[in-house]
């Protein structure tokens, strides 16, 4: 704790310079000498105002299952870490070098949604448009920074043990812009909450944030579902007793996850890698040496949905060592009730959406 308040007043000099950097863009915005462009089709935007692990990438798959039986609903992200540049359809023969693991993770899971990446949304959304002018509704993944586009709802993440209330600057902390940007939103979900939160702490945390009159702010959790062998989903694991498990990460924080697989598991081993890290040759070949290591019979390697995009670039390896590799899925849930009251917030944006 010492060191890491040590680093933050350290680094509070870059942090300021950071933040007067953050603090001219946005004040052109705010002045419209910058301004972003509105669509005639709702566009609506899943944020945070931190670097990474507040859960976007769920609430969009919440979404996408909310939307995708009634409109034509589409996707547009930046496809982080892939080695093309420019405008791409996503196709679920795609692999995640070329469109990212979250775009390609979209597509595959929900193959009749239309899944797009590109660095520049304000030009991939008119080339969307083009190719499929039926789109009702373009969801945007990670663009609460991004104010080319100016979405028509725009929805705020921030994890429970982590909001941005408490956070500082890029590099003392973990924030891309100023606390007070939350202002922009029209939707502040309280992402990655515990199985339980008593009326005292959701009341607290509203209190803390301190939503204008027209923000509403839910709170999230993360149900976890059966884990599928990521090279064959129809293969389901069964939780056993005295069941272990090997995890291969590359997420932003893993404790959410590692804190669920404790009450299934008796015993996890973690291989914990950076946000988006291309797994390596010599990766898998450490995954294997650990999972032979491992000195029981009753073993499993255990993954996330995103991960497994980047692992299945090892498919042949991970066919000849024959490694039982499953990923862990997970859906979005409310709390309170809340669930009905934010399906028809974004109904309502949808149906009085004019254009």
């Amino acid at each position: 704790m010492i060191q890491n308040r040590l680093a933050q007043i350290l680094l509070a000099p870059l942090s300021l310079l950071y933040g007067i950097g953050v603090s001219v863009r946005n004040f052109l915005y705010e002045r419209q000498l910058l301004k972003g462009v509105e669509f005639n089709v709702p566009v609506i935007s899943v944020g945070n105002l931190s670097v990474g692990g507040a859960g976007k990438s769920p609430h969009i798959e919440y979404l996408i299952r909310l939307l995708k039986d009634y409109i034509e609903v589409a996707t547009l992200s930046r496809g982080y870490g892939r080695k093309t540049k420019g405008y791409l359809e996503v196709h679920p023969s795609d692999n995640a070098e070329r469109v990212g693991d979250e775009p390609l993770q979209f597509k595959r899971k929900y193959p009749e949604v239309f899944v797009n990446v590109c660095e520049s949304r304000s030009l991939a959304i008119p080339k969307m448009m083009m190719d499929r002018p039926d789109t009702k509704a373009i969801l945007l993944d990670d663009a609460f920074q991004h104010r080319s586009v100016k979405p028509g709802l725009n929805i705020l993440l921030t994890e429970y043990s982590r909001p941005f209330t408490r956070d500082y600057l890029l590099p003392s902390g973990r924030l891309r812009e100023w606390r007070s940007a939350y202002e922009r939103a029209d939707i502040i979900i309280v992402s990655k909450c515990p199985e339980a939160v008593t009326e005292a702490e959701r009341d607290a945390m509203v209190s803390e944030i301190a939503p204008l009159p027209h923000q509403k702010v839910y709170f999230s959790y993360y149900a976890y579902g059966q884990p599928y062998f990521i090279l064959n989903p129809k293969y389901r694991l069964q939780y056993t007793e005295g069941l272990e498990a090997l995890l291969i990460s590359a997420i932003a924080r893993t404790d959410y996850l590692i804190s669920y697989l404790g009450t299934k598991v008796s015993h996890i081993q973690a291989m914990e890698y950076e946000d988006h890290h291309y797994f390596t040759k010599y990766d898998v070949g450490q995954l294997k040496a650990n999972f032979d290591r491992m000195e029981t019979d009753k073993k499993v390697v255990l993954t996330t949905e995103k991960d497994a995009m980047r692992l299945q670039l090892h498919q042949a390896f991970l066919q000849e060592n024959q490694l039982p590799i499953f990923a862990v899925p997970v859906e979005v849930r409310f709390h309170f009730s809340q669930g009905p009251a934010f399906d028809e917030q974004v109904r309502q944006f949808l149906l009085n959406f004019k254009a």
